[in-house]
C-alpha cells in the first residue's frame, strides 16, 4: 500500500513527459512544414458555404468542361465518348460521339479545351484514349464537328494515369497533362510524353521557347489533372500522390517535379517541391480553377471542393473544404464567364457510389 503514491507520481511524471515530447516533435514539423514553403492541407473544413446549384442531372462520368464564347459548355463524357453542349439553363445537347475512343480503366474522352481564338477559328481540342495511346485531336466546331485532325500521338496510355487534361495558357498555347500509367520510370524520362506537362502549338508542334526542343514543358509527373493561371499569368497544377501527399505545384519552365524520386516535399536538388501538399484521404485532386483569389480543387477520394487563397506572388495560404461528403466525389471544376464555378461529380466512375441524379454538374458562386 505505500507503495501506490510514489507509483502514481511517477506515472504522472511519465504521463506529462510524453506529452511534452509529443508537443516539442509537433512544434518541430510545423517549423519544418514553414522553412520548406509548402503549406499543408487538412485546413478548415467546417465551413458552411452557399448551397450550389444543381444546374444537369443524369450524367455519365464528366470528365471535363470548357466554355465556349458565349456562355455555353463543351462537356467530355468519359466512357460514352460523347461530346455534350450545354447552356446557362441546364439545355444539354449532344454534339458528336468522338470517334476512336478506346475506353478501359481510367481512359477514355478526357480533356476538352476551346481556343482563346475561337471568335476567329472555330477550333476546339479533345484528350482521349485510342486503341494504342494517348491523343489529342483538333476539331472545327460551329454547330457541329468538322475537319478532324490528330495533333498529337504516341503519348503513353495505360489502365491507370493518363493525364488528360487540356487548358490554352494566356501565352495563346495548348497545355496538355500526362500521366505516367504507371510505369514509374516515364516521368523522369524527358524522350518519353508520359508523366509530363505538355505546351504546343494549335497544330500540335512544340511551342517556341520549350526548354527541351520537344513538346516537354515539365517532367517528373505522376498524374497531372489539373491546370490553371491566375491573374499574375503563374501557372498551377494538382498532382496525384501515391500513398502519402497530393500536391499543388507552381508550375515553371523546364522545371523536374520529383515523381517517382520525390512524393510530397523532399528538399532535394534538383527537384521542385510542392505549394502545398494534403493527404491523399483528404483530396486525390482532379480539376483545378481560378476565381476571386484562390485557387479550386475538385476532389475525388476526398469528396470536397477545396479553396487555397493565392497571392500576387504565387505563395498559397491556408486551404478551406467545402461541401465534404454532400455531393461524393468530384472531378472537375472550371470558371464561368459570369464568375461562377461548374463542378462536375464522378460517382459512376467505378470508384464512387452513385445517388440519384448522378452524376450531375453544379454551379457554385465562389467568395
Amino acid at each position: 500500500m505505500p507503495l501506490r503514491v510514489p507509483a502514481r507520481a511517477r506515472l504522472r511524471a511519465r504521463l506529462r513527459a510524453r506529452l511534452r515530447a509529443r508537443l516539442r516533435a509537433r512544434l518541430a514539423g510545423a517549423a519544418s512544414g514553414a522553412a520548406s514553403g509548402a503549406a499543408s492541407g487538412g485546413g478548415e473544413t467546417n465551413v458552411t458555404p452557399a448551397a450550389p446549384r444543381t444546374l444537369v442531372t443524369g450524367l455519365a462520368v464528366p470528365w471535363a468542361i470548357a466554355f465556349l464564347p458565349g456562355g455555353d459548355a463543351l462537356v467530355t463524357e468519359r466512357e460514352s465518348a460523347r461530346l455534350l453542349r450545354v447552356t446557362p439553363r441546364g439545355e444539354v445537347h449532344e454534339v458528336a460521339v468522338i470517334q476512336g475512343v478506346s475506353a478501359s480503366g481510367e481512359g477514355g474522352l478526357l480533356g476538352v479545351a476551346v481556343s482563346p481564338r475561337y471568335a476567329t477559328d472555330h477550333l476546339v481540342f479533345v484528350y482521349f484514349t485510342a486503341e494504342h495511346d494517348n491523343r489529342i485531336v483538333r476539331y472545327r466546331y460551329d454547330g457541329r464537328l468538322s475537319d478532324r485532325r490528330v495533333i498529337v500521338t504516341g503519348i503513353p496510355k495505360g489502365a491507370i494515369h493518363n493525364g488528360g487534361r487540356l487548358a490554352f495558357g494566356p501565352d495563346g498555347h495548348l497545355y496538355a497533362s500526362t500521366g505516367e500509367t504507371g510505369e514509374r520510370g516515364l516521368a523522369q524520362d524527358r524522350n518519353s510524353l508520359g508523366g509530363k506537362i505538355l505546351r504546343m502549338t494549335a497544330d500540335g508542334r512544340p511551342a517556341p521557347g520549350n526548354p527541351f526542343g520537344t513538346l516537354v514543358w515539365t517532367y517528373g509527373h505522376r498524374n497531372v489533372q489539373g491546370l490553371a493561371w491566375d491573374d499574375q499569368g503563374h501557372m498551377y497544377a494538382t498532382e496525384f500522390g501515391q500513398n502519402t501527399y497530393d500536391e499543388i505545384n507552381l508550375i515553371e519552365k523546364g522545371r523536374n517535379y520529383g515523381w517517382p524520386e520525390v512524393e510530397g516535399v523532399g528538399h532535394r536538388p534538383g527537384y521542385t517541391d510542392p505549394l502545398l501538399t494534403w493527404s491523399t484521404a483528404e483530396a486525390s485532386p482532379s480539376g483545378l480553377a481560378y476565381a476571386r483569389g484562390a485557387l479550386w480543387a475538385a476532389a475525388l477520394r476526398g469528396e470536397r471542393l477545396w479553396r487555397v487563397p493565392v497571392d500576387a506572388s504565387g505563395r498559397v495560404g491556408r486551404p478551406t473544404a467545402l461541401y465534404t461528403g454532400e455531393y461524393g466525389r468530384l472531378r472537375a471544376v472550371a470558371a464561368a464567364p459570369d464568375g461562377t464555378l461548374w463542378v462536375s461529380t464522378s460517382n459512376r466512375d467505378g470508384r464512387g457510389t452513385p445517388r440519384d441524379g448522378d452524376d450531375r454538374i453544379l454551379v457554385v458562386r465562389p467568395s
